[in-house]
């Protein structure tokens, strides 16, 4: 379940319906079912993209995965151990559970329910996020999702940063009538603020919209626009297109987003879970490989070399595992 929840949401602000007759409603272009993969040490992911969709479409994101829900049994959690990044931000979002985070700039910590941690690559970094100690003994639900950010080739070797956003820093908003909860992690949503600092504008929001509820938001028409389902069923855009767990809609041209959520919602959720995002496209040449994105096949080369070399950072000597 959502960790940051709020009984009456009607104490909030409110996101107003946009007008039909002035507004240009976004009509939903494709839908994709995100495919299982392996992740890390072995855990399960779902994908929409890359894979489901040409990166020329989602740009500035480059990939989304969503792990679980999935309800570990002691000492099963599993993580991603210290790995390289170049040339986007990581952005993990965590719904359940809790994960440990380091990198070799010293950056990390906790990262517990409702909380995000955004990793700005950037020239490169190391980094692993693993279950925490207490999450591994006791197991328990988990529940989350990375998305990666693009960077633009005047920001590819830009320094490493790292930000914190506890749960507590979301900018909690609801639709006109309270069926919605909007919780902004990153960007502008009708005139308020969101607490990520990013180097692409964008916005990205999770969104829990109560049966039967529509939301009907205006969004940047600068911007693309897409919606993933995390868990349960409505329908998306004005056209009401069916759509349910691990789906992405891909919306067209305009400048409104329309969601609704189905009377009766099947599964684990009572409410019809997703997440909005969207982008100004950078609009360059994208090189992806593993945790390298970059714009020619030559930079994914340097940065391969970068990093056998150690120019990426180095695992600190605490995090070192100890000979056997």
């Amino acid at each position: 379940m959502p960790a940051v929840t709020v009984e009456n949401p009607l104490v909030l602000p409110r996101v107003a319906r946009p007008e039909e007759t002035t507004s240009l409603a976004r009509p939903v272009v494709k839908t994709i079912v995100a495919r299982s993969a392996l992740e890390g040490a072995g855990f399960q992911v779902w994908r929409p993209f890359p894979g489901g969709v040409d990166l020329q479409v989602t740009d500035p994101f480059v990939l989304l995965d969503q792990l679980g829900p999935v309800d570990n049994a002691p000492g099963q959690a599993k993580g991603a151990p210290w790995h390289p990044h170049r040339g986007f931000e990581t952005v993990t979002y965590l719904i359940d559970g809790e994960l440990s985070h380091h990198d070799s700039n010293g950056g990390g910590g906790l990262i517990g329910e409702g909380d995000t941690q955004w990793m700005t690559a950037g020239a490169g970094i190391l980094h692993d996020e693993l279950p925490s100690e207490r999450t591994f003994r006791a197991g328990g639900l988990a529940h989350g999702v990375q998305l990666w950010v693009n960077l633009p080739a005047s920001m590819k070797f830009t320094p490493p940063r790292y930000q914190a956003i506890t749960r507590d820093h979301l900018t909690l908003l609801t639709s006109d009538d309270g069926g919605a909860l909007i919780r902004l992690i990153a960007g502008e949503l009708a005139g308020h603020g969101g607490p990520g600092v990013t180097h692409t504008p964008i916005t990205y929001a999770h969104v829990s919209i109560s049966p039967g509820a529509l939301l009907s938001i205006p969004w940047n028409p600068t911007f693309n626009a897409m919606a993933y389902v995390l868990l349960g069923q409505g329908y998306a855009g004005v056209e009401q297109r069916p759509v349910s767990d691990h789906e992405l809609a891909v919306f067209g041209p305009g400048d409104t987003l329309t969601l609704r959520a189905a009377d009766q919602q099947r599964g684990v959720s009572p409410t019809l879970e997703v997440l909005l995002l969207g982008g100004l496209p950078i609009g360059e040449p994208i090189f992806q490989y593993g945790p390298f994105v970059m714009n020619t096949r030559g930079e994914i080369v340097q940065a391969m070399e970068d990093y056998e070399a150690g120019r990426l950072g180095v695992i600190p000597a605490a995090d070192l595992a100890p000979e056997s």
